[in-house]
C-alpha cells in the first residue's frame, strides 16, 4: 500500500489497498465483473465506503460525513494478481502511521464484496425468482454463504437489537448483558451500529477473552440506506451489507438462534413487530424461538409501553411469545442460554441446520420491499379486526417509514419535498402509536443530537 498525505478540511490520506479474504483469489472474468458491478453502482460503493471509513463516527446524519469528507473517493481496479482498490482523500482516522488499521480494511472490504455480489447475482439475469417467496429466501443465504459466515456449528449466535441513541445507563446494562451472554459461550450479532448494537459486543468481548475463546463472531447487519448513519462499530468483525430492510431482518431471523432486545426507538419497534408477526403464524407455532425484552430498571416504564401497544394491536396471544426481564442481566443470559438449548434440540429432531433456520416460515408480505412513499404510508391498513400477523406487517411498515425519514437519504428527501407522512388507522390504535412516538422522541431515542423533527403525522 502507498500513502500520500493530502490536505483537506480534515487530514486525509490516499491510499491503494490489496483485498484479502474472500476478495483475494479471483479469475480475471470475476474480477472484472465486480470492477464493472461496482462501477455501475460508484455513488452507493462511495457512500458505504465512507461510512467503514469514519467506524466510530457519533453521528447518525447519512449527510454528515461526506460533508466532512467530500472529495472522498472510491475506485476498484483489475490486475493480473486479482484487483486493487484505490482511496482519494479518505478520513486519516481510518490510517495509523500510513497504514490504514487491519479491521476498517476487512470492512472495506465487505463492502465491495456484498455490494458486487448484490449488482451481479441479484441484478437483472442473476436467476433468481425474487418474486416468490422461496427465491426471496435463497438470495438472503446466498448473501450470507458469500460472506462466508454460515458455519455449520452448535447453535450459539444471539442476535441484539435496540437503539443506536440510549441513555448511557442503558449503554451500560447492554455491556452487562453482552458480558454474562460472553461468559456462556454465546456470540453476539447486531445492526453493527453504535449504542445497543455496540454494547454487547463490548461486554461479550471481556468474558470470551476470560474463556480463552479465540474464534469469537461479532456480526453486523446492515443496509445502504443505515450504514452511513449508523457507521459499523469497531468491534463488528464479520460485516454483512444487505440489499433492503426486510433481507436484512429476514437475515436476523435466520441466522440467529435467540434474540434480545434491549431500549429503542422505532427501528426497535419495526424489529419487534417483524418477529411477532411471523411468529404469530399458525405455521410457526411450536416453533422454539426466544425472545427477550429487556433493560436496566429505570426503563421498565419503556417496556411497559411497547407492552401495552402491543396487547392492543397485536392481542394478548403476542405476549406468549417474549419474556420481559428488567434490572438482571445473569438472569437474561441464563434463559437465553435454556432457550438456545430448547432451538438445539427442536432442530436436530426436525433435522433443520443449525446455521440457516430453514423450519421458519416468512411470508411473501415481510419480504417484500416496502417503498415508503407518501401515498404507501397514507394506505397502510390498521385497523382492529385483521389478522395479528397481518396487522402486524403493516404495523411494520409504518416503523420503517419512519426509520427511512429519521435517517435514509431518500426518505429524508421525501419529507423535505412533500412534508410529514401521515399515518392513518383506528382511533384508538393511532392514539397509542401517537403516545408511543411522543415517547421515543421525549426519551430522545429518535436521534442522537440536535432538535428532532417529526417526519410523521399520526391521524387520530
Amino acid at each position: 500500500m502507498t500513502v500520500t498525505p493530502t490536505a483537506t478540511v480534515l487530514p486525509t490520506v490516499n491510499a491503494r489497498i490489496y483485498p484479502k479474504g474472500g476478495l483475494d483469489v479471483l479469475s480475471r472474468d470475476e474480477v472484472a465483473r465486480l470492477r464493472d458491478a461496482s462501477t455501475g453502482m460508484h455513488d452507493l460503493l462511495r457512500r458505504c465506503a465512507l461510512a467503514v471509513l469514519t467506524s466510530g463516527s457519533a453521528s447518525d446524519d447519512p449527510r454528515a460525513a461526506r460533508e466532512l469528507y467530500p472529495d472522498f473517493d472510491i475506485e476498484v481496479h483489475q490486475q493480473d494478481r486479482g484487483m486493487r482498490i484505490d482511496l482519494t482523500r479518505a478520513p486519516a482516522m481510518a490510517f495509523v502511521d500510513g497504514e490504514i488499521i487491519r479491521g476498517v480494511a476487512e470492512l472495506l472490504f465487505a463492502v465491495v464484496r456484498d455490494l458486487a455480489y448484490t449488482a451481479i447475482e441479484l441484478g437483472k439475469g442473476g436467476g433468481r425468482n425474487l418474486d416468490s417467496s422461496d427465491g426471496l429466501t435463497d438470495s438472503v443465504f446466498g448473501l450470507l454463504r458469500n460472506a462466508r459466515i454460515l458455519h455449520p456449528a452448535d447453535p450459539n449466535l444471539v442476535v441484539c437489537w435496540g437503539g443506536h441513541s440510549i441513555s448511557r445507563d442503558e449503554y451500560i446494562y447492554t455491556k452487562q448483558v453482552g458480558y454474562e451472554l460472553g461468559l456462556r459461550g454465546l456470540d453476539i450479532c447486531t445492526g453493527c451500529g453504535p449504542g445497543a448494537m455496540k454494547g454487547p459486543m463490548k461486554g461479550a468481548t471481556i468474558a470470551h477473552a476470560k474463556q480463552r475463546r479465540r474464534a469469537m463472531r461479532y456480526i453486523g447487519i446492515t443496509e445502504p440506506g443505515i450504514i452511513a448513519a449508523e457507521s459499523p462499530n469497531p468491534i463488528v468483525n464479520h460485516l454483512v451489507i444487505m440489499p433492503d430492510i426486510e433481507k436484512r431482518l429476514e437475515a436476523f431471523v435466520r441466522m440467529g438462534h435467540g434474540i434480545i432486545v434491549f431500549p429503542g426507538g422505532v427501528g426497535t419497534a419495526e424489529e419487534i413487530l417483524y418477529l411477532l408477526g411471523i411468529l404469530l403464524r399458525e405455521e410457526n407455532a411450536g416453533l422454539p424461538f426466544p425472545l427477550i425484552l429487556t433493560g436496566p430498571t429505570a426503563s421498565a416504564p419503556y417496556f411497559e409501553q411497547i407492552d401495552k401497544f402491543l396487547r392492543l394491536t397485536l392481542g394478548e396471544v403476542a405476549t406468549q411469545r417474549y419474556e420481559i426481564i428488567v434490572g438482571d442481566p445473569e438472569r437474561v443470559a441464563r434463559a437465553m442460554s435454556h432457550g438456545i438449548r430448547k432451538v438445539r434440540e427442536y432442530r436436530i429432531e426436525h433435522k433443520d441446520s443449525f446455521f440457516f433456520n430453514w423450519s421458519i416460515d416468512i411470508p411473501l408480505a415481510f419480504q417484500k420491499p416496502f417503498v415508503p412513499t407518501h401515498e404507501a404510508m397514507a394506505a397502510l391498513d390498521l385497523h382492529h379486526g385483521r389478522k395479528p400477523h397481518e396487522l402486524a406487517a403493516d404495523l411494520r411498515r409504518a416503523f420503517s417509514g419512519i426509520v427511512a425519514g429519521n435517517v435514509k437519504e431518500d426518505g429524508m428527501r421525501r419529507i423535505e419535498q412533500f412534508g410529514p407522512f401521515e399515518i392513518h388507522g383506528d382511533p384508538d390504535m393511532m392514539q397509542s402509536l401517537d403516545e408511543l412516538l411522543r415517547a421515543f422522541v421525549e426519551q430522545r431515542r429518535m436521534k442522537i443530537a440536535g432538535e428532532y423533527r417529526p417526519c410523521y403525522r399520526v391521524v387520530t
